[in-house]
């Protein structure tokens, strides 16, 4: 099987690097290209059997299993150019929220899917966000499913959830380590820490905390009560963050999903017109 890449920024080339690294695949079935081409290039550096296509129609021709990875107002025209050559053995992947699987499907004649990654997966860890089209064959499914396996864990999901399914597995780092600079920044600024020691004591921290709940010693709630001893200090700090953290997470869920509509706006004028 050959596997090909369209669009090699930050999460096409952490696919290429999970994929390549889990062995899922070999380099050699990898066929890449990017509208800058020396992105693509500077990958074949680093792994130099993947084979660099110098144009997008190259690597659909190339490939049997395609994986679009650019911005959601890019697809549409990326589609309409090169939809003659989607040929119906083929299986078209995007891994962008605002463009539905269905509207892939109402462009090109071959099997389309969505598997929406997180930057977890770098590591192999973290989960893939599975949609098929009603189209998609056994075989793809299967085939999907697999590769997502070896660098997460696949969860598939319903269209109605997509976005706040992203919001977790997606966005989800980025919103925590957001959080855990600020806890660290205070720490910093209310006591005599440095600011090397609160980040490796926080960040070793959440690599324990992440063990924990991978080895289900114990659930969310369970851990808090463990840690948080009636009339101790931790229960004096969860005081604090029942006071201040208030809706905030509802903000952010209404946030993300106010944007989330402008952008399926945006698309569904391309894909409707």
């Amino acid at each position: 099987m050959k596997i090909g890449i369209i669009g090699t920024g930050n999460m096409g080339k952490i696919m290429i690097e999970a994929l390549v690294e889990s062995e899922a695949i070999s380099p050699s079935q990898l066929y890449i290209t990017n509208r800058s081409i020396h992105k693509a290039k500077n990958i074949q550096k680093d792994i130099p059997l993947i084979t660099v296509c110098k144009s997008i129609s190259d690597t659909i021709q190339m490939a049997d299993l395609l994986f679009l990875c650019v911005k959601p107002v890019d697809m549409f025209p990326i589609l309409f150019k090169h939809r003659h050559l989607f040929s119906n053995n083929k299986c078209l992947v995007s891994i962008t929220s605002p463009v539905s699987v269905k509207q892939l499907e109402s462009i090109v004649d071959c099997s389309c899917a969505r598997m929406i990654p997180s930057i977890t997966n770098r590591v192999l860890a973290g989960v893939s966000l599975l949609s098929f089209g009603e189209n998609c064959s056994t075989n793809w499914k299967l085939t999907l499913t697999s590769l997502a396996d070896n660098i997460s864990i696949p969860v598939e999901i319903e269209e109605e959830i997509t976005r706040v399914a992203s919001d977790i597995v997606s966005c989800g780092p980025a919103f925590f380590s957001y959080i855990t600079q600020r806890f660290i920044d205070g720490a910093v600024e209310e006591t005599k820490i440095s600011q090397q020691q609160a980040t490796l004591l926080a960040s070793q921290m959440l690599v324990g905390l992440g063990d924990l709940l991978k080895k289900n010693v114990y659930t969310l709630p369970s851990l808090q009560e463990k840690v948080c001893v009636k009339g101790g200090v931790t229960g004096e700090g969860i005081t604090v963050l029942e006071r201040e953290i208030g809706d905030m997470f509802n903000q952010l869920f209404q946030a993300t999903h106010k944007k989330f509509k402008e952008d399926v706006q945006e698309t569904n004028k391309q894909f409707n017109a």
